[in-house]
């Protein structure tokens, strides 16, 4: 475990994908974090707001962009493998399948906390600057949302590794994530207004995507029902994990 620990480390951090990725999604969160905090300097600062600008955008955005960004890195971990024909020399590196994936996921559940930990901080930053005070940290939602922020990165960077080795490629997992949380769920979210479709009202709790978002809610109105955030966050769990499992069935039953 701990050569292939090292063979992922090497790899992931050589990759100069790695690298624009991470930046892309820290500057983002900054610009985010920048636009709303100067828009706010001279009005009250309620936790909705100190919430988005902490999180980058919070649940006030249909996907929260740096995980999409760190999903894109999970996607790029195992989908380049295939793209790229390295996965042959990999495995006869690395010969054992459960290994291997075992060591992509623990290096990019890794790499995640941290980028997902370094951007509360540059935000955290960013507010002080503006505002020169940070209120509410430790009150409700904010002693929430804070973790449950890191939570989603990192889930959405396993579920990028997991939908990479499942397609064996990068763009069938791209498509995925960017357009089933943006077009799909948003319409059935959007239908499940409409009277004559008001039964799709209950699936919504339960669309993946939707309910990871729950994580970041900052409190006030939700349109729909939804369970409570954590219990929210196992729904976008299970589905993470179900997607893990047939993928890891699959990559340890197929050839190279």
């Amino acid at each position: 475990m701990n050569d292939a620990l090292r063979f992922e480390w090497v790899r992931i951090r050589t990759l100069p994908s790695t690298w624009w990725l991470i930046a892309s999604a820290l500057l983002l969160g900054l610009a985010m974090a920048l636009s709303v905090a100067v828009a706010t300097h001279d009005e009250p600062r309620g936790h909705e707001v100190v919430g988005v600008v902490l999180t980058g955008g919070g649940a006030n955005v249909p996907v929260p962009l740096i995980a999409v960004f760190l999903a894109v890195i999970g996607i790029f971990a195992t989908g380049h493998e295939y793209r790229y024909g390295t996965i042959q020399p990999t495995l006869t590196t690395v010969p054992r399948r459960s290994t291997l994936l075992t060591a992509k996921l623990v290096v990019l559940a890794a790499t995640a906390l941290v980028v997902g930990l370094v951007s509360l901080l540059l935000n955290v930053v960013v507010a002080l600057l503006v505002w020169g005070d940070l209120p509410g940290l430790t009150d409700w939602p904010l002693n929430e949302v804070l973790p449950g922020h890191v939570v989603l990165v990192l889930l959405w960077t396993v579920l990028g590794a997991a939908l990479g080795q499942l397609f064996r490629g990068v763009p069938s997992a791209l498509v995925v994530i960017l357009v089933v949380p943006l077009v799909v769920e948003q319409l059935i979210f959007s239908l499940s207004f409409v009277p004559m479709l008001d039964w799709l009202a209950p699936v919504v709790a339960f669309l993946p995507f939707t309910a990871g978002q729950q994580l970041v809610h900052l409190g006030g109105v939700v349109y729909g029902q939804f369970f409570d955030r954590w219990v929210s966050g196992g729904v976008f769990a299970a589905f993470v994990g179900i997607v893990l499992a047939v993928a890891w069935t699959r990559f340890n039953r197929r050839d190279a």
